[in-house]
């Protein structure tokens, strides 16, 4: 028996708790009357509104002196709150994989409501003087979606304060290149400029902290080089700091792919896997005079060590690649219409994906090998009015199977058909009796960003979202178990500095 939901009845439910959630949030935060804080600038009359929802610093941003450095503030607060039909355990960012629920486990039959300021951001872009061709630059962005060891939502909701962005921009504008350095969005995100410029990436307007099934991005540490061809068109080349995602059903005490938990000022609670070298990612962006389009490609290394027994010094280090090509673009099909496309294909690219399929696997032997995927976005952004953004986003991550069984029977690999999912339906059944690997992800999310007010105290928007996802996993022992998750999603927001 296949296990859907998602008919009518709970459509209407998601609504009436977004309606019920959004009157008693803005009544709490005692609406408009509490805006005080001016701002000095105003926006252009052509920015999306979704744009304004996701960029805490703007160029119309006021600025202020401090010696011979620009000091531009931004940042927002936010009030924002989520409805899952099933239950993830999760903040204001979803778990579109792992965290979708068969029927087996309780948390399919349990729906989830939680309220979140934590991605509320502070950001700060410091400019120094320039002279002699050259300029530089320093961008700090913040919000709260981290935990420490003792943060809950018990009474204090004390969550801390994590690193988004922390970067900086040397330029030389005689010779029309710029060298970025420290933590900022991937290479492989699709940005809105043929000259990649930072802060200028093309993010989804979404609520939700994970953005869109098949979406391509990282946040993360990185050295990049971006040589200008003209006013319109760019290469770059970047490399940022690895981490691999491994699956598989072989025994931890012969397959090593994570030294254990981290030290050395890495937290305590987490693996981190056996890295060797950055990922590579080779960019070539233009604007040809209608539209944005963009080309690239990305090189990974994946290390693990094989012991036949633990501790066995005769265990041997093994090294695979994988390898990807990625396309995007932007069209600007009317003035109040645009549309954007993304898609990424290859090995060992699970972790630029939103819906976070695994990278590599692990065969009988030990060796391990890239999993083969590929990931699709297509979006549309349409403002009927100056104060209203809609958007529409659609998009898939699809795994190809990379089974292997040892000579003694034992299953190894991603998406093996002999891994049992004969339990995934039934109210007895475990996780060993549901292994169920992700195939493919599906989603569709739809949503509006208003601006409420925009005046002299900076503006205040009021954003709502819907998201449906489709988990199907690869068949198995018992079939091809799917899921489904419906979440609604509403947001308040202040920018003081924005008007």
């Amino acid at each position: 028996m296949k296990y859907v939901t998602g008919d009518l009845t709970a459509l209407f439910t998601t609504r009436n708790k977004l309606l019920r959630a959004a009157m008693c949030a803005f009544l709490a935060g005692g609406g408009l009357a509490g805006a005080t804080q001016a701002s000095a600038q105003s926006t252009p009359a052509n920015d999306q509104a979704g744009v304004v929802a996701n960029s805490p610093i703007k160029p119309t941003s006021p600025s202020w002196q401090a010696g011979p450095l620009d000091l531009t503030f931004g940042g927002f607060t936010a009030l924002e709150s989520v409805w899952r039909s099933r239950n993830e355990t999760a903040d204001i960012g979803s778990n579109y994989n792992t965290g979708i629920p068969f029927a087996y486990s309780s948390n399919a039959h349990l729906d989830e409501f939680r309220e979140s300021a934590r991605q509320s951001r502070f950001a700060l872009l410091v400019k120094g003087p320039e002279g002699g061709g050259w300029s530089a630059q320093s961008y700090l962005e913040t919000d709260f979606l981290s935990g420490g060891v003792t943060s809950n939502s018990t009474e204090s909701n004390s969550y801390t304060l994590r690193m988004r962005h922390f970067y900086g921009v040397l330029r030389n504008t005689d010779m029309n290149w710029y060298l970025l350095a420290g933590q900022s969005w991937s290479l492989a995100t699709l940005s809105t400029s043929g000259t990649l410029n930072p802060r200028a990436e093309q993010i989804p307007l979404t609520i939700d902290a994970q953005y869109v099934v098949g979406f391509n991005w990282t946040r993360n540490a990185q050295l990049r080089f971006v040589k200008l061809l003209g006013d319109s068109a760019s290469f770059a080349l970047s490399a940022e700091s690895p981490q691999a995602s491994f699956t598989g059903g072989t025994p931890t005490t012969t397959v090593i792919n994570n030294p254990g938990v981290g030290g050395g000022l890495l937290p305590s609670t987490n693996n981190y896997s056996l890295d060797f070298a950055p990922d590579v990612i080779a960019k070539f962006a233009i604007d040809p005079g209608w539209g944005h389009y963009e080309l690239y490609g990305m090189g990974r290394g994946f290390r693990d060590r094989y012991e036949p027994t633990a501790g066995s010094v005769a265990g041997t280090n093994n090294t695979t690649w994988g390898g990807s090509v990625g396309a995007g673009l932007i069209l600007p099909l009317t003035s109040q219409l645009s549309f954007q496309a993304s898609a990424l294909a290859g090995t060992g690219i699970g972790r630029y994906g939103s819906g976070q399929l695994p990278d590599v696997t692990v065969r009988p032997d030990g060796t391990i090998t890239a999993i083969r995927e590929r990931d699709v976005l297509v979006g549309l952004a349409f403002k009927p009015i100056s104060t209203l953004t809609l958007y529409a986003y659609g998009g898939g991550e699809q795994a190809a199977s990379a089974a292997y069984t040892s000579a003694t029977g034992v299953l190894y690999g991603y998406g093996n058909p002999g891994y049992k999912n004969n339990g995934c339906y039934l109210l007895t059944g475990t996780a060993a009796t549901c292994v169920a690997n992700t195939k493919t992800d599906k989603q569709l999310v739809v949503g509006e960003w208003w601006k409420a007010y925009q005046g002299a105290i900076g503006n205040f928007q009021i954003g709502l979202q819907y998201t449906y996802t489709d988990r199907v996993a690869f068949q198995g022992v018992g079939g091809a178990p799917s899921a489904n998750i419906n979440m609604g999603f509403a947001s308040f927001r202040y920018y003081p500095y924005q008007r």
